[in-house]
């Protein structure tokens, strides 16, 4: 069943739209604080797509994230008792719980594991404001994790080139289908 072709299709003539940067910009603040849907689904097609600028990408990423996660910090810091609510209603709060813990015992490396890792990133940065961490220790940890991530992400893709895109769209569906077994397997497992 072809399920995933046609999203990919569409991926890449998003990442081809004249407007790309500007909603990869946008996609990548609101995810450091609020937004469920990770910047790399926009930034890795648009790094195949124009190879030659996936560095650009890459640290267009990792600026608007770095800022957004300012805001998820601030959040954090002002508005928590207004947000405690929706972080139990849309199930973060145990991984609130989780973030607060490895803040007593990491700190700055706690910061930098969630803006490298997939962990959601806006818990650390709410979590981060939540406690008043530092602001430079948080704003070095975030560059230098979500931008680990993020150039890691573009650079493979751009080596990639067109090659990747063709293998990709070759294979997507076997892909997405195994990736949804696999996360299936490891929920099952979590849970049992």
């Amino acid at each position: 069943m072809q399920l995933f072709s046609p999203l990919y299709s569409r991926a890449m003539q998003w990442a081809r739209h004249r407007h790309a940067q500007r909603y990869l910009a946008g996609l990548s603040f609101a995810e450091s604080s609020f937004f469920p849907i990770p910047p790399d689904v926009m930034l890795a097609p648009m790094s195949l797509a124009n190879p030659a600028r996936a560095i650009w990408f890459a640290t267009l990423t990792t600026i608007a994230s770095v800022l957004g996660g300012l805001l998820g910090y601030l959040i954090g810091l002002f508005a928590f008792d207004m947000i405690e609510p929706l972080l139990h209603s849309a199930g973060y709060y145990p991984k609130y719980l989780q973030a607060k813990a490895w803040f007593d015992e990491w700190g700055f490396w706690a910061v930098f594991l969630a803006g490298f890792s997939p962990i959601p990133y806006k818990v650390f940065t709410i979590t981060a404001g939540v406690i008043s961490m530092a602001l430079a220790p948080f704003i070095i940890a975030s560059l230098i994790g979500r931008g680990g991530r993020f150039f890691l992400v573009a650079l493979l893709m751009a080596w990639g080139g067109e090659r990747m895109e063709e293998a990709l769209h070759k294979y997507i569906d076997r892909l997405g289908w195994l990736t949804i077994v696999l996360a299936a397997i490891a929920v099952l497992i979590i849970r049992y």
